[in-house]
């Protein structure tokens, strides 16, 4: 309970929790500089700010040398510790691990089933973002099908990037933050292969065909778990 109330005190101030969204945006490391600048306060006052939000763990740090001569710089960049605020207290986290391993328990049948829920989860997601926009998937072109990817990737906690080619009709995006990490580190196979088949499902759902190739993953120590899709309009 003490570090819930830290967390958040912490993030009640705005300009403290805008910083937070930023660098969660950003994918990669920020100085008290740049903080500064995009914030337009001294950088005194976002050293305070970064200090605060490393104080409870959701950002760590480390001072590196920029290779431009001077001082070394002090590069900040997001904590790999998940931060859960729920009251009452609940274990969402513990409740999975008990599913999927349950699931698994069940053999090729429980992984199979695990896949498909997975699948049709994904489908879910985006088919609730096509009714928020009032939008029937096969009136819309390739850019307005991505916008309607994009935002339910963002809505699922993402953090993604889209790179899409509608001549060649592939799209290569990252994801930035996976929800299932914790749990994909100790069950990489059946966590990967349910997450790969929801994110094959959010595409199933406005594009007629989808084939999904996994090229990075962050359980591998990559940044990123990264995608190549090729779709049929």
């Amino acid at each position: 309970m003490e570090q819930t109330l830290k967390i958040t005190n912490v993030l009640s101030d705005p300009t403290r929790y805008y910083i937070y969204q930023h660098i969660t945006k950003k994918h990669n490391e920020v100085t008290v500089q740049e903080i500064a600048d995009n914030f337009n306060i001294h950088p005194n006052v976002a050293r305070l700010h970064l200090s605060k939000l490393e104080d409870i763990n959701m950002l760590t740090s480390e001072t590196k040398k920029t290779g431009k001569g001077g001082r070394p710089s002090r590069l900040y960049r997001l904590s790999n510790e998940v931060i859960q605020l729920h009251f009452p207290y609940r274990d969402y986290q513990l409740l999975s691990k008990i599913a999927i391993e349950t699931m698994m328990k069940l053999g090729d049948a429980g992984k199979e089933a695990l896949y498909q829920t997975g699948k049709a989860f994904g489908k879910e997601l985006v088919e609730s973002e096509l009714n928020t926009s009032g939008a029937k998937a096969d009136t819309l072109s390739f850019e307005e099908k991505m916008k309607i990817i994009r935002n339910a990737a963002t809505v699922a906690g993402f953090y993604p990037e889209f790179h899409a080619n509608e001549e060649q009709n592939k799209i290569h995006f990252q994801i930035f933050n996976c929800p299932f990490k914790e749990l994909a580190s100790k069950q990489s196979d059946s966590v990967c292969g349910m997450h790969n088949a929801f994110l094959k499902g959010m595409f199933s759902s406005v594009f007629e065909a989808v084939e999904l190739v996994e090229t990075e993953n962050m359980t591998t120590g990559c940044e990123s778990c990264s995608y190549c899709v090729t779709v049929t309009n």
